[in-house]
């Protein structure tokens, strides 16, 4: 498997930034997040199911608002944070002051929208990330939903492309389990580092995603939602 962070990449980065790309290279990140009213919505509950990631060996966590992201400060592992909110299409980071609110709070990598679709501040994706780049160090995941979108993000200077909207925006159907083909389309097309991110649901299908061509692999639902992961033992029993 090839480093997708290229020469290019690497000159245009501080050496702390291109340090946490090379520690995600070939690992898991675990996505500790709980929806909001179930019994685990609590920053110190995501702490600690966090740190049992990284006990685990996780190479990084992405946890979802401003309480949960300082509450994983000190894990030793990069911190993936974003700020869910609105209930309109962009709602991952959906604005510049959000991801600047998530970068103050801890994060190590701002993950935002990486759509094409317009955004509650009026700005477009290149006008967010250059606002962040003045403002933070901080790397930034552009959340993908095509291969168009993945293009348009390399080009706005996102550090990482993930593939987390496949499906969810309209421009591709919903696979059962991780998108293989649009990140072999991304990996073939793009310099930037992949991160697959979806319905990733069991070790073989990691594996498959970095073999796809991903840089590094996120995973939620299949570790850390007790609820959905109970749900489908039921249905099995049923």
């Amino acid at each position: 498997m090839t480093d997708r962070a290229t020469p290019d990449t690497a000159r245009r980065m501080d050496p702390a930034r291109a340090a946490t790309l090379a520690r995600l290279h070939g690992g898991l990140i675990v996505s500790c997040q709980a929806y909001p009213g179930e019994a685990m919505r609590d920053p110190r509950t995501m702490a600690q199911v966090a740190a049992a990631a990284v006990v685990g060996g996780a190479a990084a966590v992405r946890v979802q608002g401003l309480a949960d992201i300082a509450s994983v400060a000190g894990l030793g592992v990069p911190i993936v944070g974003l700020w869910k909110d609105g209930d309109a299409d962009v709602f991952i980071t959906p604005t510049l002051k959000h991801a600047l609110a998530v970068a103050a709070a801890g994060a190590d990598i701002i993950a935002i929208d990486g759509t094409r679709r317009r955004r509650p501040d009026g700005l477009t994706l290149a006008d967010t990330i250059a606002g962040i780049r003045e403002r933070s160090d901080a790397l930034i995941m552009a959340d993908c939903g095509s291969l168009a979108d993945a293009v348009a993000a390399e080009q706005a200077g996102a550090d990482l492309l993930g593939t987390t909207l496949a499906g969810y925006t309209g421009e591709r159907a919903k696979t059962t389990g991780p998108d293989l083909e649009l990140i072999a389309e991304v990996a073939a097309r793009c310099e930037a580092p992949i991160v697959a991110e979806g319905r990733i649901h069991t070790p073989e299908q990691a594996a498959a995603a970095l073999a796809a061509g991903a840089h590094s692999v996120c995973v939620g639902t299949a570790i850390t939602h007790p609820a959905t992961i109970t749900s489908w033992f039921v249905a099995a029993l049923a």
